[in-house]
């Protein structure tokens, strides 16, 4: 059968009556809605503006919060534990100020010891035989200290302190008989020319006591263990080894000697350990880094019988790249204060307000570095006894650590500057986060300059000072208003309730 097409106008009426006809048939599911919806907006038509305001909107969570400029994509608000967990505690809000920011450059360093200073080498004045250590490796000591004894068996000074006694007892008898030719030539029995002789004899040998005095002090001797043999007219069995004294400025060695031949006092102070000074010069703390003789040992003039380390003022070695000398000299110029950072330890706390004290003026051949040195004032971190006798300390910086050196080299004025925990990069965008009341808004900003711990803004109204910014945890707080933005996670996914 050939069926009749029907024209447009049909088709469009008869799907417009089938669409009626469904409406009314489901009439019981949209209906009251619709009478719900339009009475709301008969009701609001009828109310006034002020009702209209003190009508609470129960929809709106933020209801009753004034939030000036708040814009809900990029303001975030924050529980207590949030802010606990990212350190958002304390002053870690503050407000901005306008400030001075010193560029720096990053160089290498190591701590080592200043050459010819720290260390002082005590070798043996004479030859003879070790008969006391009074020390023991890695103990401290002071200047003065008794340290070793030593029997002396050289042959030069054996000759020398006898031929000094020898001419001591010539000059005693030629004394004696001035004093008994002035008796009688004050009677008229001897001429006046026979003492005249006398007195001649008696100055030679003083000239030649002198010269053996000098021999005996070049020997190692002191003048009070001379005047010790003038006194006792003994030789001198024994010498004490103290240790020395460094001048505070000049850096001179005075190296203590014993006062007299070994007696009680001296054996009182080997078991005291310390010998009482008055010299400013001797106020320090030596640490034994080596100890190369042992009791019993047959020790040579020159011999090294130990090594004694003064910790108190080291160097810190720069080890920068030649095309930073010229920042470098600048900066010893200007007369700047640099920084030194501990790579390990002692919670990496800067040193502050050190000097640049010479730049090499050579560079290494091998490695191309250029040496520059600081000076680094020590301090004593701990110290402890063993058997009541023995003292150690610890130092807090030691040769060898590894450190790093920030170097001045160019000053801005009138910077906002941040820690670099406040803030937040995503591409080629910075972001800081501002308070505002209970939230934080975030303030895109230029950053000038950056470096591993500080965060140079430009001053172009982003922020301005006073602002309240918070100074850590900005990455996270970024991360947290990404997941905002997205949605979130559901905390119940895969969970079966």
């Amino acid at each position: 059968m050939k069926l009749t097409k029907l024209p447009p106008a049909v088709i469009g009426w008869g799907i417009a009556a089938l669409v009626v006809a469904g409406a009314l048939w489901q009439n019981q599911l949209w209906l009251p809605s619709a009478k719900q919806w339009l009475a709301r907006q008969l009701s609001d038509e009828l109310q006034t503006p002020q009702e209209k305001q003190s009508t609470p909107v129960e929809d709106d969570p933020h209801a009753g919060h004034d939030h000036a400029g708040h814009d809900e994509g990029t303001s975030l608000e924050l529980s207590a534990q949030a802010r606990n967990n990212i350190g958002l505690t304390g002053d870690m809000i503050r407000e901005i100020e306008l400030q001075q920011f010193t560029r720096t450059i990053n160089v290498p360093a190591i701590v080592v010891e200043r050459p010819g200073r720290t260390r002082l080498k005590i070798v043996a004045p004479m030859t003879g035989v070790v008969t006391a250590v009074n020390l023991i490796k890695g103990e401290s000591i002071e200047p003065r200290r008794l340290l070793f004894r030593i029997r002396l068996t050289h042959e030069d000074l054996v000759q020398a302190q006898t031929a000094f006694l020898k001419t001591l007892g010539e000059l005693d008898v030629e004394l004696r008989e001035i004093t008994r030719l002035k008796g009688i030539t004050n009677q008229g029995v001897i001429a006046g020319k026979v003492l005249l002789e006398r007195e001649y004899s008696k100055q030679k040998l003083e000239a030649v006591l002198s010269a053996h005095r000098e021999a005996l002090l070049l020997h190692g001797l002191s003048e009070s263990q001379v005047n010790n043999i003038v006194e006792t007219r003994k030789l001198l069995g024994e010498l004490d080894v103290l240790a020395p004294g460094v001048h505070s400025e000049t850096g001179e060695v005075h190296m203590h000697k014993s006062e007299g031949a070994p007696s009680a006092a001296l054996r009182q102070a080997s078991a005291s350990a310390v010998v009482p000074t008055a010299h400013a010069s001797d106020r320090r703390q030596y640490v034994v880094q080596e100890l190369n003789a042992t009791k019993g040992e047959y020790v040579q003039v020159g011999q090294t019988l130990a090594v004694l380390a003064d910790f108190a003022e080291l160097y810190i070695e720069g080890r920068a790249f030649e095309h930073d000398a010229d920042q470098i000299a600048a900066a010893i110029q200007a007369d700047w204060n640099v920084q030194a950072v501990p790579e390990t330890g002692n919670g990496r706390k800067a040193i502050d307000n050190l000097k640049i004290l010479f730049l090499n003026n050579e560079v290494e051949s091998e490695s191309r570095a250029l040496h520059f040195y600081v000076g680094l004032r020590n301090e004593v971190l701990n110290e402890s006894t063993a058997d009541s006798r023995q003292r150690f300390i610890t130092w807090r910086y030691r040769p060898g650590q590894r450190m790093q050196l920030r170097i001045p080299v160019e000053q801005w004025q009138d910077r906002i500057v941040l820690p670099v925990d406040a803030v937040a990069q995503e591409g080629a965008e910075f972001f800081v986060f501002q308070q505002n009341g209970d939230h934080f808004d975030r303030k895109p900003v230029h950053v000038e300059y950056q470096d591993q711990i500080w965060v140079v803004v430009a001053n172009d109204g982003s922020l301005f000072p006073g602002d309240s910014v918070a100074m850590t945890g900005a990455h996270q707080m970024q991360v947290a208003l990404k997941n905002k933005a997205g949605g979130g996670v559901d905390p119940h996914a895969g969970h079966n309730h």
